[in-house]
């Protein structure tokens, strides 16, 4: 089998803490990576309409969901710990290979994922639930990989003010069988963002933006599976929901329809740049 790892171990490639004690600052400064150079079928993208709704959660029902080599990245509100879960939607384009010349795709994707710890290497990672895309590429990844992404037919309804910095509206419906979802947000934000449970503004970003390698259970033999990716900081800012409605979280038990209307977070960037470090491996 071949390792996750590409390049340097994570204790090589930056000082992550297996454990962020309550109050604790973290700096990107302090835990940046360089990128991996690319070969074979890694990838280059660019993002557009890049969203992530964050939910503060009962971690109980996601333990359950989670193998026992990853430990929940909590964070502690109003005295309780509490687990994070995001909804990822976004426009892939300019989809190709880093390495060499190659044709590009265009696929909207919606990722469901929650913040975990590794504790073989200290690594904080996302561990993903399940991905939504609206391609024609989907049995590349779900039979040949084995990856948990189900088919959906997704569409944006994005409005840039002048400028291209801010929404003037962002709208996001996608059906799906497994996972149907909808969301509308609005920029700018009035009143100055909040990150409940975190030290810090930067320290919320890092966490919330900048996990570096995502799990998954294969969808046939059930063993782990994982996949890197590099970008630089993201340049995400605060968005107003406006309405959301993500049934995989319903469906789970983790976050209801009413609470749905209540996030932790909601960051946007109109776009930023990707490179994934394809094929993903599976891990022993």
């Amino acid at each position: 089998m071949h390792d996750v790892e590409r390049g340097p171990a994570p204790a090589e490639r930056s000082a992550v803490p297996l454990a962020r004690d309550p109050g604790q600052s973290l700096r990107f400064a302090d835990h940046w990576v360089p990128p991996t150079p690319v070969s074979g079928i890694n990838v280059q993208c660019r993002l557009r309409h890049f969203a992530i709704v964050s939910y503060a959660v009962d971690p109980e029902p996601l333990r359950g969901l989670i193998p026992p080599r990853f430990r929940l990245d909590t964070v502690r509100i109003d005295g309780r710990d509490q687990a994070l879960v995001s909804a990822v939607p976004f426009l892939n384009v300019d989809f190709g290979l880093a390495a060499y010349p190659s044709p590009t795709l265009e696929m909207a994707q919606v990722d469901y994922r929650a913040y975990v710890i590794d504790q073989h290497s200290g690594e904080r990672a996302v561990w993903f639930l399940g991905t939504t895309l609206d391609s024609w590429t989907l049995p590349l990844p779900r039979y040949l990989w084995q990856q948990p992404w189900h088919p959906a037919r997704t569409r944006f309804d994005c409005e840039l003010e002048p400028g291209g910095q801010f929404y003037r509206h962002y709208r996001m419906h996608s059906a799906s069988a497994w996972g149907s979802a909808e969301l509308s947000l609005r920029q700018p934000v009035q009143q100055a963002p909040t990150y409940p449970g975190f030290a810090d503004e930067e320290t919320a970003l890092f966490c919330l933006t900048h996990p570096l390698v995502g799990f998954y259970h294969r969808l046939r033999d059930r063993r782990l599976g994982a996949y890197r990716v590099w970008h630089d900081r993201l340049a995400v800012q605060p968005a107003e929901l406006l309405s959301a409605r993500f049934a995989l979280f319903d469906r789970l038990g983790l976050v209801n329809y009413a609470r749905q209307q209540f996030p932790h977070s909601v960051l946007v960037q109109p776009i930023n740049d990707f490179t994934v470090y394809l094929p993903p491996t599976r891990l022993e």
